[in-house]
């Protein structure tokens, strides 16, 4: 079980790291899947939007890009997170940054167990499984 955080084209340094694994790894395991190599890479907007048009085809900004590697019940991938647009989120749904941006994490970790968000339903599911894993990390603190 591996899972790095990384900054690629901006200055960030994650705090509460081991906590955060500690809690992507129970997360997971709940889940019935192993932890494999998870790479969270936080980025600018500029950086994200680039992935999101030349891998995606999409022409917009997002808060995460979420790429799958995962092997039968072994999770690896890497989550591509804009800190520019967790910090506007926050502001616009006025949470605090580190809670929304706990939510994004969560958002990509759950994409590599196998859950999506293309509709309402699956939408509803993925909120839902957010809030109960975020729930579990108050737990944890």
């Amino acid at each position: 079980m591996v899972v790095k955080f990384f900054s690629e084209d901006i200055s960030y340094n994650f705090k509460n790291k081991k906590q955060t694994i500690s809690w992507i790894h129970n997360s997971i395991s709940e889940e019935k899947r192993i932890t494999g190599d998870i790479n969270i890479i936080f980025t600018s907007d500029k950086y994200l939007l680039g992935i999101n048009k030349q891998y995606l085809n999409h022409n917009y900004f997002t808060d995460i890009v979420t790429f799958n590697y995962c092997e039968k019940d072994i999770i690896n991938g890497d989550i591509f997170i804009s800190v520019e647009t967790v910090k506007n989120n926050s502001a616009r749904f006025d949470v605090n940054f580190i809670a929304e941006l706990k939510r994004v994490i969560i958002h990509g970790i759950l994409h590599l167990v196998g859950y999506d968000d293309q509709n309402d339903e699956e939408k509803a599911i993925m909120r839902e499984k957010e809030n109960y894993y975020l729930d579990r990390l108050k737990n944890l603190s």
